[in-house]
């Protein structure tokens, strides 16, 4: 005969047990994205040398500068740009560095342009046009220059004179510039979408003088240029000007952030939120005015690891978005005499020979890459890729950027669709190592393995040297 001993067991432990067990189940998808994460997928490139997908979108072709020393002086750095090719670039502290606003005996406004006048003459003299940013309050019309005015009414005035000495066929003349209302409204004066500092109300004077400028030529006008992507802020916009009728051609942002998938996540919150607004979906520009991978000074800015990150970023927002912004273009000085101080810029300050950094080469790699896109598959976690065809030759820039510096990889790059059957392949690593190989195949397609250390980046390029 058996006796039976009945057990009992605490509850808390099982309770927690239980929980867990939960959580996990509950979760499973994240803890599983966690895991991919940590090991990671390894990259096995494929470039279709025949396959032509479209021309290649340069979101990168667009520079931003900060408030460092007063201001800008592109003309010494022109030589130096030139090889970037850049369409835009963006002008922050338009009132407090570059326009000096006054008023005359009568109390009208007067505006000296000299400075942005400079600035602007050398803008043109490198082929680009000007990104600008209304901003900030002029001093004449606050005591607070991140405050509002203590007239609204002169606020739209200064837009609508800035607007007709930029883009007026009797000021510069210039086509199709920029204007964004402020930068970083949500830090640089604490102003939300509600309340007595309301952004809305800023905007929609901007806005009024802009629609009050007279014989301008074509411009596009947006903003809020918010320090991140926060879906509250575009929403209360788009609520706000569909509802009062008022212009947005593009919205604007800035993120700084180590992780691509951050990038990714913003234009997928701001795509979402636009299904409820169809009518401006349909020609609203998004666009990225600042960005990097660290909103503070860094050393990564003065290393390769700035120059990966940005590399792999343009590549994550290629066809996502229309302009992103690489900021900025030129170091302040350093208060300890350093040439290399974490700064942001693509150059050293002035006074250590405006030296171009990692970021600037970067960006010199893209410069590279020729106008035909092709198709690319087979990236992994930390390998991206563009593809280009250049005559008869296929251009293949890779870069493998790792947040954490430590991922090396033998990337497998395999060529299809080949009609030749001897080639001259270069390796041309971002300020490193530069070789050509000479490769055969007796078949359409020839395989290619490119050790590629954590951040480093390599432009390769295929040319048939047979028929």
């Amino acid at each position: 005969m058996v006796t039976k001993v009945s057990q009992t067991f605490p509850l808390l432990p099982l309770l927690l047990i239980g929980a867990v067990i939960f959580i996990l189940v509950s979760q499973i998808d994240t803890v599983r994205t966690l895991l991919t994460r940590a090991r990671g997928e390894p990259a096995d490139i494929k470039v279709d040398t025949q396959a032509i997908i479209g021309p290649l979108p340069r979101v990168w072709r667009n520079l931003a500068q900060g408030g460092e020393t007063g201001g800008l002086n592109l003309a010494p750095l022109l030589s130096q740009l030139t090889p970037l090719h850049p369409e835009y670039i963006r002008i922050d502290h338009l009132y407090d560095f570059y326009v000096t606003v006054n008023r005359d005996d009568t109390g009208n406004l007067t505006f000296d342009w000299t400075k942005l006048d400079q600035l602007l003459a050398s803008l043109t003299a490198l082929g680009s046009k000007p990104f600008i940013s209304l901003s900030y309050m002029p001093a004449v019309l606050s005591d607070d220059i991140v405050g509002p005015p203590a007239n609204w009414s002169d606020w739209a005035s200064v837009v609508r004179s800035t607007m007709e000495h930029i883009s007026g066929r009797a000021g510069l003349n210039l086509t199709d510039v920029y204007y964004e209302v402020w930068n970083e409204p949500d830090l640089f004066g604490q102003w939300k979408t509600y309340g007595d500092k309301n952004y809305l109300t800023l905007y929609s004077y901007a806005a009024a003088g802009a629609r009050q400028a007279q014989n301008v030529q074509a411009f596009k006008f947006g903003g809020p240029a918010i320090t991140a992507f926060y879906p509250g802020w575009a929403k209360a916009l788009f609520n706000f000007v569909l509802t009062n009728q008022i212009r947005l051609d593009f919205f604007s942002w800035h993120r700084y952030h180590r992780d691509l998938d951050q990038y990714l996540e913003d234009v997928g919150d701001l795509n979402l939120i636009l299904e409820d607004y169809p009518n401006l979906a349909i020609t609203l520009e998004k666009i990225i005015t600042e960005s990097g991978h660290d909103s503070d000074i860094d050393p990564g800015y003065d290393s390769l690891y700035s120059a990966a990150h940005t590399l792999a970023l343009t590549r994550t927002l290629t066809g996502l978005i229309d302009k992103l912004f690489t900021f900025e273009i030129q170091d302040g000085q350093d208060p300890n005499g350093q040439a290399f101080w974490g700064r942001w810029g693509l150059f050293t300050h002035d006074s250590f020979g405006s030296t171009p950094k990692p970021r600037f080469f970067a960006l010199s790699l893209l410069e590279q890459l020729s106008s035909d896109r092709l198709s690319l598959a087979g990236e992994g976690t930390w390998v991206k890729g563009l593809a280009a065809q250049q005559g008869e030759s296929t251009q293949v820039l890779l870069v493998n950027y790792d947040p954490r510096g430590q991922h090396s990889e033998n990337v497998p790059v395999t060529f299809t669709s080949l009609s030749s059957s001897s080639f001259t392949l270069s390796e041309s690593f971002l300020l490193g190592r530069q070789r050509q190989l000479s490769l055969a195949t007796s078949a359409a397609e020839l395989r290619h393995s490119l050790f590629m250390p954590a951040n480093s980046a390599a432009l390769l390029t295929l040319t048939p040297t047979s028929p």
